[in-house]
């Protein structure tokens, strides 16, 4: 399983329920990558979504304690065990915070678009640069847009138990 992320470089994603920024290239790239595969979301991060429906060409899992959250195009799953009968191992994780938490240790590979500098958060992903069981894989070129400077990253798992 995958996990994709853009974070800033103390690893914050988002602030009051939603991304730190928008850039249309990591738009772009987020679409090339998830693009025909299953993406694993909270009820939270789907209504950061334009209109707060699903992703058209993905098949959409969505992680809810709520029994009567039910968007339509979305299957939805109360815990993760039975998530994990049902998503395919090309799956990616793609937020909020505490789906990352809860899936990050089923994910062999995690796609990060490192922001430049240090934005006001309120929600973090896991450090993999602190973390010995996940090593840096491939470092992209620095990119800028809108004033944002940006990388993208790929993190691979080295040892479930390190």
């Amino acid at each position: 399983m995958n996990a994709i992320v853009a974070a800033d470089q103390n690893w914050g994603i988002g602030k009051d329920g939603d991304q730190l920024c928008y850039l249309s290239e990591d738009l772009k790239h987020f679409r090339a990558l998830t693009l025909g595969h299953a993406v694993i979301l909270g009820r939270r991060t789907l209504a950061t979504f334009p209109g707060g429906r699903p992703l058209k060409g993905r098949r959409n899992l969505i992680l809810s304690r709520d029994p009567a959250f039910q968007p339509e195009g979305a299957e939805v799953f109360r815990d993760i065990s039975a998530l994990l009968e049902r998503a395919p191992a090309d799956a990616f994780v793609i937020g909020g915070g505490s789906v990352y938490q809860s899936m990050l240790d089923y994910c062999d590979t995690v796609y990060v678009t490192c922001l430049e500098g240090v934005w006001p958060a309120d929600v973090f992903f896991p450090n993999l640069d602190a973390d010995p069981r996940w090593r840096l894989a491939d470092e992209g070129p620095q990119m800028e847009q809108k004033g944002t400077g940006f990388r993208y990253l790929i993190y691979r798992r080295v040892c479930d138990v390190c």
